[in-house]
């Protein structure tokens, strides 16, 4: 299920993230105007020749005794073997073969899987001949690359995708409703899942971080079809030290990535802190739709005003979710479990919702009319032709007569004239500007 995963493995310093970076292209540099939304990735996605791929970089192993290095590759390598169906294993040209990656190739080589072994830093024609010691390893032909320069990531990624699973990627079943239950730990995310299904067929435990992994269940209900993912709570990066936690936000990551619709959870009892923002920024940043779900409301004290204040509360720390319905449950007492099912299928209708292309320039044109668009030193933006490009989630091109001219709040006005008329609650909409050739 889902897309192939390609792993980078190796010893410090020798270049994973400036390859993982070129692997992922411009997804790793998203820059988005809205606060809370996170920077940060542990996955990505790449994509060579129509073959899209999801990318994990397992950098961060610290110097340290001799030991140690080889404890925590043994971890890193460890997750490569339980995700991905290709490893690469980076090595770097300047050092040469070293022991470290030595042991790191005995261990890969004792996976089975598909191993494509990667010669880092080799800058120029001169350095060529410094791979061939690399063929020690054991691992096949040593691939000479400037991950710096992005020389030699072409022939690197060709082998790469003949290990991939499966002649294409695989096609997804749209009347399959994906939904993945995401939150930081010990909010409830295990128990509402067993409340949705009605049965326990997740552990439930009161010790924060109990589900390690992420965890695909199908069901029916009412003659809809959906996968419930329960994914494992996702702590703040600087307090992930334990390779299996790490391991969590990569499975969660990548449970986003193939949903329909997030479920974010909060703690109603806790309140809102600073790492529920940054979770709910990687379902807005992937495109997903997105409920919030406060949990464990049978709990918190309160009055008529209680409820309204709290939404009040959300709407104002999650100002770039405004799209995102709320609602507030209680997964141990089933108080309003009942309201969560209809809401998903409303926000999974409207993320694949399709509008006719005559039916949105006539919005478009009535919108400019009514506030017509703002004019920069003389100049004045003109939207020429609107199309919609894209669902899941809903993407709009408006052909413009400059691009620079569109100012973020004119696009914001035109965002909620598009809201206005065809409901888009629960999922974020994109909109790109091009100039009209």
């Amino acid at each position: 299920m889902g897309l192939p995963v390609v792993a980078i493995v190796g010893r410090p310093n020798v270049g994973k993230s400036t390859i993982f970076n070129r692997l992922v292209g411009e997804r790793i540099a998203i820059v988005e105007d809205k606060p809370g939304v996170t920077r940060d990735r542990l996955y990505g996605k790449g994509e060579w020749l129509n073959r899209h791929f999801h990318v994990i970089d397992t950098g961060g192993i610290e110097f340290g005794e001799t030991d140690e290095i080889l404890t925590q590759m043994r971890h890193q390598a460890e997750l490569a073997i339980d995700e991905a169906d290709v490893i690469l294993m980076v090595t770097d040209g300047r050092t040469g073969v070293t022991d470290a990656d030595q042991e790191l190739a005995r261990m890969l080589n004792r996976t089975g899987k598909p191993i494509v072994l990667i010669v880092n830093k080799i800058d120029n024609p001169d350095m060529r001949a410094d791979i061939y010691d690399f063929y020690t390893l054991g691992l096949g032909d040593p691939f000479p690359v400037s991950g710096s320069h992005g020389l030699g990531l072409g022939d690197v990624l060709e082998e790469v995708v003949k290990h991939f699973p499966g002649g294409e990627d695989e096609e997804r079943d749209d009347d399959v409703i994906r939904i993945s239950i995401i939150g930081r730990p010990n909010v409830g995310k295990s128990s509402l899942t067993n409340a949705i299904l009605g049965e326990e067929r997740v552990i439930v435990s009161d010790v924060a971080g109990t589900t390690r992994d992420a965890i695909d269940t199908p069901f029916e209900r009412d003659g809809q079809n959906y996968i419930l993912i329960d994914t494992a709570g996702m702590r703040k990066r600087g307090k992930v030290y334990e390779t299996t936690e790490k391991y969590s936000v990569m499975r969660a990551m990548k449970a986003i990535e193939e949903s329909d619709v997030v479920l974010v959870v909060l703690n109603g009892e806790e309140g809102i802190i600073e790492q529920d923002k940054k979770i709910a920024g990687y379902a807005h940043e992937a495109g997903r739709a997105v409920i919030i779900v406060v949990n464990k409301w049978d709990a918190v004290e309160k009055d008529d005003k209680t409820m309204l204040r709290f939404t009040e509360l959300i709407r104002e720390e999650f100002k770039y979710l405004d799209y995102a319905p709320i609602l507030f449950v209680s997964a141990k007492t089933k108080q309003r479990i009942h309201t969560i099912l209809p809401k998903v299928n409303q926000v999974a209708e409207a993320h694949s919702m399709r509008v006719s292309t005559a039916v949105l320039n006539d919005l478009i044109t009535d919108a400019t009319i009514m506030t017509p668009p703002p004019s920069d030193r003389g100049k004045r933006l003109k939207i020429n032709y609107a199309t919609q490009a894209a669902v899941k989630p809903p993407t709009f091109i408006l052909f413009v007569n400059d691009p620079e001219l569109m100012h973020f709040s004119y696009e914001r006005y035109i965002e909620n004239k598009i809201r206005e008329a065809f409901v888009f609650e629960g999922t974020p909409i994109r909109i790109w500007t091009r100039k009209k050739t």
